[in-house]
């Protein structure tokens, strides 16, 4: 019930073979709770009564007051063709809450925005609030020490660097120009979250 009942994973009573993280006492206590372990993990049951992991929970999205986790985003977007691999993740909306911003890894390079927003479209366990408000695309995701994707770097660059990205317009993208982005950081500043924008 990935729609409804997305939660963090917890091992009860586990809190005692936990040895905690090295020199970082808090994070060490924002994951015990009442002798439980809270892994940080997120994941879901499906019908079948098999679990799916969700994403960690730094991955939850928040918008229009509707909380949801990426991977499940990710895994729909990785069927577009060509997409090797997504990334989803939260980018400050100029209101309120957050949008949905994804980068595709696209080794040739080669993005048919038409196509794309006609295949999200068509994808029936996609959530309307789960649609990507913003696109990049790249031929490869920033990586962490360990090959994870690094979302820090996607959620700092925003809509900057040397990548593509489009914005969706109606059922379609358009890529970003300079003068849209511009206008774009003008709302946040409007509505006085421009400050977001500097992590």
């Amino acid at each position: 019930n990935a729609a409804d009942a997305i939660g963090e994973i917890v091992s009860p009573g586990a809190a005692a073979r936990f040895e905690g993280y090295y020199n970082n006492p808090q994070a060490s206590r924002d994951r015990l709770r009442d002798g439980d372990y809270w892994t940080g993990d997120l994941g879901y049951r499906d019908e079948d009564g098999f679990f799916w992991f969700a994403g960690r929970t730094a991955d939850w999205l928040r918008v229009d007051g509707e909380n949801f986790a990426a991977a499940p985003v990710e895994q729909i977007l990785g069927r577009f063709p060509g997409v090797t691999a997504a990334a989803v993740y939260a980018v400050p909306d100029p209101v309120t809450g957050d949008q949905v911003m994804a980068a595709l890894e696209i080794p040739g390079g080669e993005f048919d925005p038409g196509a794309f927003g006609s295949f999200l479209g068509a994808q029936p366990d996609l959530g309307t609030k789960q649609s990507p408000r913003l696109i990049r695309i790249t031929a490869s995701l920033p990586e962490t020490a360990t090959h994870k994707v690094s979302k820090p770097t996607l959620r700092r660059l925003l809509w900057h660097g040397e990548d593509p990205v489009y914005e969706r317009d109606g059922e379609s993208y358009v890529p970003m120009t300079a003068d849209r982005k511009r206008a774009l950081e003008a709302e946040y500043a409007g509505h006085g979250r421009d400050h977001l924008l500097r992590l």
